[in-house]
């Protein structure tokens, strides 16, 4: 009997319309194959860090922006956590701090996971960010398998599964 290909999946949110279809995505594989799920938001500190000692950011705006993008977090991964509801799957979801591909792969190792689901690119991105720096190191580093989502109906697909 052949093994399956995944079952532990890990799919990551930004907030963006392209991670929301990705965790729709995964959403309708975790249900069609019966894995594990995992929903993963990281609050970009590293980021921060760096805009804070360039003097980009003043520390207090650095805090501040941190803890909207902790707010922010949590309110996609709730509402991750109503779709996969919706379909009757169990998603796990984390909120991480640090490097974004860094708290991912990290992710990923610790739960085993041998698919990675990112979003694709949305549409008026310029072409030379197709890929982003994120996509670029996650796939780059990632000890299992990666997706792009860019499913165009996967609206239709998850109202149907």
């Amino acid at each position: 009997m052949i093994k399956s290909l995944f079952s532990n999946i890990i799919v990551a949110i930004s907030g963006s319309q392209a991670s929301i279809q990705a965790t729709k995505y995964a959403i309708v594989l975790a249900k069609l194959y019966k894995c594990s799920l995992t929903a993963v938001y990281v609050v970009d500190s590293a980021t921060i860090r760096q805009l804070a000692a360039s003097r980009i950011l003043i520390a207090e705006e650095g805090a501040d922006f941190e803890s909207s993008l902790h707010s922010n977090g949590k309110r996609y991964l709730t509402f991750a956590d109503e779709l996969a509801k919706a379909k009757g799957v169990r998603i796990e979801c984390e909120l991480r701090e640090g490097a974004v591909w860094t708290e991912i792969l990290g992710v990923a190792e610790a739960k085993k996971a041998d698919l990675i689901i990112l979003g694709g690119w949305e549409k008026g991105k310029d072409p030379k960010d197709i890929i982003s720096h994120l996509h670029r190191e996650v796939l780059l580093r990632s000890k299992c398998s990666v997706l792009v989502s860019k499913e165009p109906d996967i609206d239709i697909i998850y109202r149907q599964a």
